[in-house]
């Protein structure tokens, strides 16, 4: 096993504390004072290894993207044609819902992207490629139709989750939930066998 060195370590830490940090309080929510802060460090350390606030966030939204990216073949594994609809209830339950420090990238990380510069833009644009890439070698479809499912599945799933998270009662929060998840099953028709799930990533 290789060792990790301490500095590894500090920029790990690091890294985590920002990514909790933006996804919980958006860009403009926090400071780079505070972000060390949360990752036991001092500020001069936090510019020692991400080099500025806007670089932390880049370093947040890919780690954030990628574990999507990881997650969906694990899904897609694990739970064989029924995949969507764990992938789905597990997206949109009560205890995602109500995590935004440590919920998906892509819900709570997306609208900072619309204001970003072109560069972070395309970082953003080739991650979601790779992750509707990898949701639609599950479906079962046409390529062309399976890549543009997989576009609208997330688009439903992301705003989905953004309007259960903004609602007042978990009631309608769930309502929410139960209705967009009917509607992935139904976008996404027939899905692959296991078996089937080839060139994963």
């Amino acid at each position: 096993m290789t060792k990790v060195s301490k500095k590894e370590e500090t920029r790990k830490r690091i890294i985590n504390a920002a990514s909790q940090a933006f996804r919980g309080n958006g860009y403009a929510g926090i400071g780079v004072d505070g972000i060390a802060k949360e990752a036991g460090v001092t500020s001069g350390a936090f510019y020692a290894h991400l080099g500025s606030k806007e670089g932390a966030f880049e370093v947040a939204l890919s780690v954030g993207l990628d574990e999507v990216i990881t997650a969906i073949p694990e899904f897609q594994h694990q739970h064989g044609k029924q995949w969507l609809v764990a992938f789905s209830e597990y997206y949109l339950s009560q205890s995602h819902r109500e995590n935004l420090s440590c919920g998906c990238a892509m819900t709570t990380l997306s609208p900072e992207v619309v204001r970003a510069k072109p560069k972070l833009q395309s970082i953003y644009e080739e991650k979601m490629k790779e992750i509707v890439e990898l949701m639609a070698q599950g479906l079962d479809d046409s390529p062309d139709e399976c890549i543009a499912k997989a576009w609208a599945l997330l688009g439903v799933l992301i705003g989905g989750l953004t309007t259960a998270r903004a609602v007042a009662s978990i009631k309608t929060a769930d309502e929410i939930a139960t209705s967009i998840t009917n509607a992935v099953i139904n976008i996404a028709g027939d899905i692959k066998e296991p078996a089937d799930l080839t060139s994963m990533k």
